[in-house]
């Protein structure tokens, strides 16, 4: 044999190796191919199934949407009591805030003899509430009203006795009469 004939064969073992490794390759996608033909005859019965239950999950959050919205719908009207509830103590809160304000502006505005004098014109107005208040309960357990004249002349009176009391005490203090000397 000479020297080509033995390159040639070489040549030809080279050959069959590669084709059974090729055939081999071969062999393997054609087995990966046949694996992803079975996949995809499976996948319309799948998709088929995933379909249904995505259209029944559907029609369920349709009809939970459905009953949220009719449930709001109900609502509707307690917010907007609650709304118009709100808007109405704010405008009296408001209302309210304003008013003080500007008694609040009026008073500052004064000086403290006219602020004095508004003050001792209501604890007066106060205190001749409360006298009236007590009188007329007094008249009322006596059953023996007086006259106009007789109360008039009655508080002049005790207006008289507070004066003469307020003159002793002024004497007594200043003659030292009850202070306590401990010599």
């Amino acid at each position: 044999m000479s020297l080509t004939g033995i390159g040639v064969l070489l040549i030809g073992a080279a050959f069959l190796i590669l084709a059974i490794y090729i055939a081999r390759v071969l062999n393997g996608v054609a087995g990966t191919l046949g694996g992803v033909n079975k996949t995809l005859d499976q996948l319309p019965d799948q998709l088929d199934g995933i379909l249904g239950e995505t259209g029944q999950l559907i029609r369920h959050s349709n009809d939970t949407l459905s009953d949220v919205n009719e449930k709001l719908g109900n609502l509707t009207p307690v917010f907007e009591v609650v709304g118009d509830v709100g808007n109405t103590t704010r405008n009296l809160t408001a209302s309210l805030h304003n008013a003080t304000d500007a008694g609040k502006r009026k008073v500052d505005g004064l000086d403290e003899e006219t602020r004095n004098k508004s003050i001792g014109g209501l604890y007066g107005t106060a205190a001749l509430g409360y006298f009236a208040v007590r009188k007329g309960k007094a008249m009322k357990k006596s059953s023996s009203y007086l006259r106009p004249g007789t109360m008039l002349n009655e508080g002049q009176h005790r207006a008289n006795d507070i004066q003469r009391m307020k003159a002793e005490a002024a004497a007594a203090a200043k003659s030292g009469k009850y202070v306590k000397n401990d010599l």
